[in-house]
C-alpha cells in the first residue's frame, strides 16, 4: 500500500487505486499523511477544511469522513501493512510506516544526494526522487490557505531538488543536461533567483553567453516590475562571474567541471531549503512564500534532515524518526559464507590480498580481483581472507554470487543491489526501482562505513561496476575465471592470480581430507594423484571424496582408475560438484568460434603449442587464431607460459575432446562457482 501526496492524493494497493471519495475526505487523509504517527486535533481538521466559517455540523462531517477513510483502508488490507487510523479523544492518529508516503521517500533520497561531494551518485538519486512527482502536490484537496501553504512548501522542496540536480550535472561537466533541467523550472518560476543563477551558469558553460545574460536582464525587469526590488546577491554574482569570464576570454567550457569556475554563490547555498525549528507540536517549517525562501536560505552544505515531511496545515511536519536516512539498523550485515574447510597454502595470495585491500595511500576504495581457472580455489581464497580480516570491517561484510559461470543466467546488478540494500537496513519500500539509482543509493549508504564486499563468480567487469562501493574505508574482492582486465583499466583493480597446487601442497590437501597416515602410506601415488588432477583443489577434493567413500582403497588404486582418460572426469565428480561441471560452465560462455578453437587445441599431443600450430589445428587464419587464443587465455582455459607458448591442461583437453562435453552420457549437473571453487 502506497500513499501519494506529490500529485493527486491517492492510495494504491497491489490491486489498484482505492476510491477515496470527495475532496474533503481526500483533504482529511492528506492532513493526516502530512503529520503521520502524530495526533491531529479535530479542530485543526475543521479549520483546514473550511476557508470560511465552518458549518454547525462540521464535527459530524469530519467524523463521517474519518469513518469512511477507516473503512476504505481496511478494505484495502491496511492491517497487513501496519496501518491503523485511530481516534484519541477529540483527535485522530494515522499510524503507518512513513516510507509508504511518497513525500517521505522523496525527502530521504534528496537528503542522501550530495551534488558537490558525489555528483555521479547524486544524479540518479535526485532523478529517482523527482520521478516520484506526478503533478502539483496535494491535487484534489480543498483550496483553503493551510493546504495551499502545504502544497507550496512541497513545491519549494521539489525546486530545491531540481536545483541540486542541476548542480550535480554541472559538477560532472554535463552543462547541457543542467541547462535543460533548469530551463523548464525557470520558465515556471521566473522570480526564483537561485534557480535563474544556476541556469545562467549552465547556459554560459555551454557557450550560450547571450542567453545567459538575457535571463539576468529579464529577471531583473520582473523583480523590479512585480516586487520593486533589485536582483539579490546570488543573481548578481552569477552575472558578474559571466562578465568577468567573458572579459578574460573564457568562452565555452563544456568539459570543465562546474566547480572549477563556480563563483561564491554557486555552492550548496545556491538553492533555498527550509530550516527546521522545534516546538511543542514537533518540528515545523518556517513559514513564508518564495520570497521568504530567499530570506531563510540554508547555509552552505545544509540539507533537510532525511525523512522530514513537509509542514502541513497544522504546522507539524510528520515527526519523522528516520534519523539520517542511512538505513542503519544498529547491526552490521554478516553475509559471508562459512570459512572453507581444510583450507591450506595460498599464503602468498592471501598476503597479496592484504597488501591490495589495506592500501590507504591511493585515496581510493581498494579493489582486488582473484582470477584463475575453474576449480583452482578462487572463492575459497577470497572467503578465507574475508574471515581472517573481518574485524577490520566492523560495519559489515557483504557477499554475493554473481553466477557468471553457473547454471542459468548471470545475476543482474539490480538483483544484487536489492539484496545489499535490504541487508544494510533499507526498508523494501525504499529500494529504488532502477539499477542506476539503487547503485547510487548503495554507494551513498556505505560512503562513510568500513565495509567489505565480496563479489564471487563474476562474468565481466560491466557486471561488477554497479556493485562497487565508493567509500575510502570500503574494500572489494572480486573472483572470476576471467582476468577482468576492464576493472584493472578503469578502477585500478589489483589482480591476484591463482595457479594450480604443486606436489607438496596437493599432497598436503589430500592429507587434510583423508588423514596424513593414509597419504603417507604411498607418497608416490599421492604425487601421481596431484598430477592426474592437474593440481586443482576442486579435482583433488573430488578425488578425496572417492577415497573417503571407499576406505579400503589405497591411493594407488584410485590413481590407476584415473589413468583411464575416458573415466577421469566422471571420477573427479561428487554429486553436483566436479571438474566436468566446472569446465562446462566456462565453455558455455565461449563464442562458437572460440569453442571450436578450444576443441582443436585439445587434439594437441602434449598440450603445448604456439599460434601457428593452433591455426593449423583449427583451420583459422593467424589473426583470428591469435585473437581466439587471447580470449581463451583471459578465461584461463589456456595458459600463455611465455611469448607465443601456450599450454592447455589435461583435464581441459579431456573435456574438450569428450563427446560427453556436448551433452551426452556421463555429464553431470554443473555447480555454481562457489561450490566449484571451495578448494
Amino acid at each position: 500500500m502506497e500513499f501519494s501526496l506529490l500529485g493527486p492524493i491517492a492510495v494504491t494497493t497491489g490491486s489498484g487505486e482505492l476510491s477515496l471519495g470527495p475532496a474533503k475526505r481526500r483533504s482529511v487523509l492528506a492532513l493526516l499523511l502530512l503529520q503521520p504517527n502524530t495526533t491531529v486535533p479535530l479542530e485543526q481538521l475543521i479549520d483546514s477544511l473550511w476557508e470560511d466559517e465552518p458549518p454547525e455540523h462540521a464535527r459530524t462531517v469530519v467524523q463521517g469522513h474519518v469513518s469512511r477513510l477507516r473503512a476504505t483502508l481496511a478494505e484495502g488490507g491496511a492491517e497487513a501493512y501496519g496501518i491503523e487510523l485511530t481516534t484519541h479523544g477529540s483527535a485522530y492518529l494515522l499510524r503507518l510506516p512513513e516510507e509508504l508516503i511518497d513525500a517521505h521517500r522523496f525527502g530521504e533520497l534528496v537528503a542522501l544526494a550530495r551534488p558537490e561531494a558525489a555528483p555521479a551518485d547524486a544524479v540518479p538519486l535526485l532523478r529517482e526522487a523527482l520521478g516520484l512527482w506526478r503533478g502539483p502536490a496535494l491535487t484534489g484537496t480543498v483550496t483553503s490557505p493551510p493546504f495551499a501553504a502545504a502544497a507550496h512548501a512541497l513545491e519549494e522542496r521539489r525546486l530545491t531538488a531540481v536545483e541540486a540536480l542541476g548542480r550535480a550535472h554541472g559538477a560532472l561537466g554535463e552543462h547541457e543536461q543542467a541547462a535543460a533541467i533548469l530551463y523548464s523550472a525557470a520558465v515556471n518560476h521566473p522570480l526564483r533567483e537561485g534557480l535563474i543563477a544556476g541556469l545562467m551558469r549552465a547556459l554560459f558553460r555551454t557557450g550560450r553567453q547571450s542567453d545567459a545574460l538575457e535571463w539576468f536582464h529579464r529577471t531583473r525587469r520582473l523583480l523590479n516590475e512585480e516586487l520593486g526590488v533589485d536582483p539579490g546577491e546570488r543573481l548578481r554574482e552569477a552575472y558578474e562571474e559571466i562578465l568577468r569570464a567573458e572579459a578574460a576570454g573564457a568562452g565555452r567550457q563544456p568539459n570543465r567541471p562546474a566547480d572549477a569556475t563556480r563563483g561564491a554563490g554557486d555552492g550548496p547555498a545556491g538553492a533555498p531549503s527550509f530550516h527546521v525549528k522545534h516546538g511543542q507540536g514537533g518540528r515545523v517549517p518556517l513559514q513564508g512564500g518564495a520570497d521568504a525562501g530567499e530570506a531563510i536560505e540554508a547555509s552552505a552544505g545544509e540539507r533537510p534532515a532525511a525523512g522530514d515531511a513537509t509542514g502541513g496545515p497544522g504546522g507539524a511536519d510528520g515527526g519523522s524518526t528516520a534519523g539520517d536516512g542511512s538505513g542503519r539498523t544498529g547491526s552490521a550485515p554478516r553475509l559471508l559464507p562459512r570459512p572453507p574447510a581444510r583450507f591450506l597454502a595460498r599464503e602468498e595470495q592471501l598476503g597479496a590480498l592484504t597488501e591490495a585491500l589495506t592500501d590507504r595511500t591511493t585515496g581510493e576504495s581498494p579493489l582486488a580481483v582473484v582470477a584463475g581457472p575453474a576449480g583452482v580455489g578462487k572463492t575459497a581464497c577470497a572467503v578465507q581472507w574475508a574471515h581472517l580480516h573481518a574485524d577490520a570491517f566492523p560495519d559489515g561484510q557483504l557477499f554475493a554470487d554473481l553466477r557468471g559461470f553457473g547454471e542459468g543466467d548471470e545475476a543482474a546488478p539490480a538483483e544484487i543491489l536489492r539484496d545489499f540494500l535490504l541487508a544494510l537496513g533499507t526498508p523494501q519500500e525504499r529500494v529504488p526501482g532502477s539499477a542506476q539509482a539503487a547503485s547510487a543509493l548503495f554507494r551513498s549508504l556505505v560512503a562513510d562505513r568500513r565495509l567489505l564486499v565480496v563479489l564471487d563468480n563474476a562474468r565481466s567487469s560491466a557486471q561488477v561496476r554497479p556493485l562497487l562501493p565508493g567509500g575510502l574505508h570500503c574494500a572489494t574482492v572480486v573472483t572470476s575465471r576471467s582476468r577482468l582486465d576492464g576493472l584493472v583499466a578503469t578502477d585500478c583493480a589489483r589482480p591476484v592470480g591463482l595457479q594450480a597446487l604443486g606436489h607438496e601442497e596437493g599432497a598436503a590437501l589430500l592429507g587434510a581430507m583423508l588423514g596424513p597416515e593414509r597419504v603417507a602410506e604411498d607418497p608416490a601415488a599421492a604425487r601421481e594423484l596431484v598430477d592426474l588432477c592437474d593440481g586443482l583443489p576442486l579435482a583433488l577434493r573430488a578425488a578425496a571424496a572417492q577415497l573417503t567413500a571407499r576406505p579400503r582403497w589405497r591411493l594407488a588404486r584410485l590413481a590407476a582408475a584415473l589413468r583411464d582418460e575416458r573415466r577421469r572426469l566422471a571420477l573427479l565428480s561428487a554429486e553436483d560438484t566436479g571438474m566436468a561441471a566446472a569446465l562446462r560452465m566456462s565453455v558455455a560462455r565461449l563464442s562458437a568460434d572460440d569453442a571450436r578453437l578450444l576443441s582443436a587445441l585439445a587434439t594437441s599431443a602434449d598440450g603445448h603449442l604456439n599460434a601457428s600450430v593452433a591455426a593449423a589445428l583449427a583451420g583459422y587464419d593467424p589473426e583470428r587464431t591469435q585473437d581466439g587464443l587471447d580470449r581463451l587465455a583471459e578465461m584461463h582455459l589456456v595458459d600463455e607460459e611465455a611469448t607465443d607458448v601456450y599450454t592447455i591442461s589435461t583435464l581441459t583437453q579431456l573435456f574438450a575432446r569428450d563427446e560427453r562435453g556436448e551433452g551426452g552420457k556421463g555429464r553431470r549437473s554443473g555447480a555454481g562457482e562457489e561450490s566449484d571453487e571451495r578448494g
